[in-house]
């Protein structure tokens, strides 16, 4: 099952660094092989990192019934993740049984990516490149806001991201979360100001 997750991720296309080019993006998914499943529950958040509090508060405040997909389908600011998502063939995946925790770029994040940057990373040879900036957004497992602590959490990409929490906000990386506890049947989504990129990656 593990080597046909890593199959898919990347198989997959894109796409988080390119979204303002939606036309390009909606022909790359169309060119997309269908993505096998990814099997999230293989690595326990609160067995690969100590991040996760050991006992779980409240849920979420934003509860919906939806997979991921629909709710960041649903949300008007997510309109370039959903679109990268398709691109990438993720979309049956996190449509799945999950749970995933998905930290989700705004459109105003996408475009905050100069135009040269994204012409690149649609090339062809940086295809690879592109499906790991995307995982690099994905942790298995679902992780509510109150079950974060400051330290470091692996994702579905193999790096880790840099959590850290304090009492006025919680950042990933250099990205802050903006709406957090956005709930999913299968996850949560939390919504970042900036798009996160794996620190061996160079756009």
């Amino acid at each position: 099952m593990q080597r046909s997750v890593l199959r898919k991720l990347k198989a997959g296309k894109l796409i988080v660094a390119i979204a303002l080019l939606i036309p390009i993006v909606a022909s790359c998914a169309s060119e997309t092989a269908q993505a096998p499943t990814v099997n999230p529950t293989a690595t326990s958040p609160a067995q690969t990192t100590p991040t996760i509090s050991p006992t779980t508060s409240a849920s979420p405040t934003n509860q919906t019934s939806g997979s991921i997909v629909d709710v960041a389908s649903a949300n008007p600011s997510l309109k370039m993740m959903t679109a990268a998502i398709q691109a990438a063939g993720l979309t049956s995946t996190l449509q799945g049984k999950g749970p995933f925790t998905v930290f989700a770029p705004t459109d105003q994040a996408f475009a905050a990516v100069p135009a040269a940057t994204r012409q690149r990373v649609l090339l062809p040879e940086n295809r690879a490149i592109l499906t790991r900036i995307l995982t690099y957004h994905v942790v298995p497992g679902e992780i509510t806001s109150s079950q974060l602590k400051s330290g470091d959490v692996k994702t579905v990409e193999g790096k880790t991201i840099d959590i850290q929490v304090s009492s006025e906000n919680v950042t990933v990386n250099d990205a802050k979360v903006t709406q957090p506890d956005i709930r999913a049947n299968n996850g949560v989504i939390h919504v970042v100001d900036r798009i996160i990129i794996p620190p061996d990656v160079n756009l």
